[in-house]
């Protein structure tokens, strides 16, 4: 049998990347709606990263600069890369750093395929503090997700057996829905209770059950 593979995206996932944008903009706009800035910058993230190989430092400076021009703010100067200068403090959710030293004690290898850039990623990884076997970064293939271009990379690089592999993720947009048009395995971290009839392997709140899950999925 070969090795077991589990790929995970990153922000919102592994770390809590509501809250980190959340104080941000709230810092930044005290008496704006946090809620509805969080919204739109959804909204404009998306279309800055589709066919772009821009960085996601550059990305994020794109949206804050969308979100205030959308809402009538202003910047305060020396902020326009508030959110990337934020995110190595962005909190990791609880359960994450337990969960993923599990996997590795059963023997899986891990990996991580971001949206993300290679430095921002690493402060993130240093904060969960559990080593990945890999890692596959918008910023450097090019590419955002739900483009294929993560999974087509960590596939040709690592020489990963699809048979024994799963991905493991919150964003339907970016990771669920893009599974399954590719026939791959996911599991979906459904923090937000949100529903959907995106087809999964398996769907949980949190990664407190998550070894258990993947190894229904892909046993030894």
């Amino acid at each position: 049998m070969g090795e077991r593979w589990a790929t995970f995206d990153c922000y919102g996932t592994l770390v809590d990347w509501m809250s980190g944008i959340r104080a941000t903009f709230e810092r930044l706009w005290p008496d704006a709606d946090a809620d509805e800035l969080i919204g739109r910058y959804h909204s404009i993230e998306r279309r800055v990263q589709a066919g772009s190989g821009i960085s996601y430092r550059r990305v994020m400076q794109k949206g804050l600069s969308g979100v205030a021009a959308a809402d009538g703010l202003t910047i305060p100067a020396g902020e326009e890369d508030a959110l990337g200068a934020s995110l190595s403090s962005w909190p990791v959710f609880v359960e994450v750093p337990d969960a993923l030293a599990r996997l590795r004690a059963e023997g899986w290898k891990l990996a991580i395929l971001s949206n993300t850039d290679a430095d921002l990623l690493e402060a993130s990884l240093g904060e969960i503090g559990v080593p990945v076997d890999h890692r596959v970064v918008a910023s450097t293939i090019g590419s955002y997700k739900p483009a294929f271009g993560h999974w087509e990379t960590f596939f040709r690089e690592t020489k990963a057996d699809r048979a024994r592999h799963v991905h493991v993720a919150a964003s339907l947009f970016h990771d669920i829905e893009p599974c399954a048009a590719l026939g791959l395995p996911a599991v979906w971290i459904n923090r937000l209770r949100e529903s959907s009839e995106v087809p999964r392997a398996a769907e949980l709140p949190d990664l407190t059950d998550l070894p258990r899950a993947v190894a229904a999925l892909v046993p030894v």
